[in-house]
């Protein structure tokens, strides 16, 4: 299960997507998560649908890759479905004990369910193609219009950056403690609930220690490079627009203006 979360991961692949700037890619996200709130139509998610399965092809990361992070999620996606199936009211279709299922419920729980899907596995696409660097540098400078009113962008940037960069190692740490702690006889499947979360705490003490280890080292070590924050800094590699880019900026633009045609078309209908 730990080894299935793919948020914070890179995907070492040469596809037109991982050459992109991460500006247009962090842009790209945003507007795809945009277009997944849009509107509850059958048509709209099918054009969303067809633009995902598009830019996957491109950026050459296997969909079982992409589809494996779901498991992680997965009871997520389950009290979803349940919450918007049993609680929404409408024209009720069959009883489940004291509980009623309506139309109106099965068709939300269906598009609450493919809206956390396509989420999820839009924003791992996004991580799993653009490096902790690259994607430091595109928030950093997307972002600067901030800087006029005395946001620290590049320390915001760098937070989030860190941060990612840190799930995967946190896993792995997770994935030892674990072994460890079976090896010794712990047993983390067996019993209830309340069973399973107690034999979870002779990990996560340790899990914290060295988190915070980590963390301390981090900042030793940035503090020994002499880092102070953006001032002064130079970049190696500038971010710099190709063709690709202003090509994917138009293919954006003319995604988005066809999404909201579509749901203003339906005028909020289903189908």
């Amino acid at each position: 299960m730990l080894r299935d979360i793919t948020i914070g991961q890179y995907y070492q692949t040469d596809s037109v997507i991982h050459r992109l700037d991460p500006r247009v890619k962090l842009m790209g996200t945003l507007i795809f998560i945009i277009t997944l709130f849009l509107g509850k139509s059958v048509w709209l998610y099918l054009g969303v649908t067809v633009f995902l399965a598009a830019v996957i092809k491109l950026s050459k990361v296997p969909v079982k890759f992409i589809v494996k992070g779901l498991k992680a999620v997965v009871i997520l996606i389950l009290f979803s479905v349940i919450f918007n199936l049993f609680l929404t009211e409408g024209t009720p279709v069959f009883h489940i004990w004291k509980l009623t299922v309506t139309k109106e419920g099965i068709y939300l729980a269906a598009f609450m369910m493919v809206r956390l899907i396509f989420l999820i596995m839009g924003s791992s696409l996004m991580t799993l193609t653009t490096t902790p660097t690259h994607l430091t540098d595109g928030l950093e400078k997307g972002l600067g219009f901030l800087k006029v009113f005395h946001v620290p962008v590049h320390e915001i940037a760098m937070m989030m950056s860190i941060a990612l960069r840190f799930i995967p190692i946190l896993i792995e740490e997770t994935d030892k403690i674990m072994k460890a702690q079976m090896a010794r006889g712990a047993d983390f499947e067996s019993g209830n609930l309340m069973k399973r979360a107690k034999a979870m705490i002779p990990i996560l003490v340790p899990l914290f220690i060295s988190a915070f280890r980590r963390a301390n080292e981090l900042a030793m070590a940035m503090e020994a490079r002499c880092y102070h924050g953006s001032e002064g800094r130079t970049k190696m590699k500038p971010l710099r627009y190709g063709k690709n880019d202003k090509i994917a900026y138009l293919v954006l633009a003319g995604y988005l203006i066809v999404m909201i045609g579509i749901n203003t078309a339906l005028g909020g209908r289903v189908i």
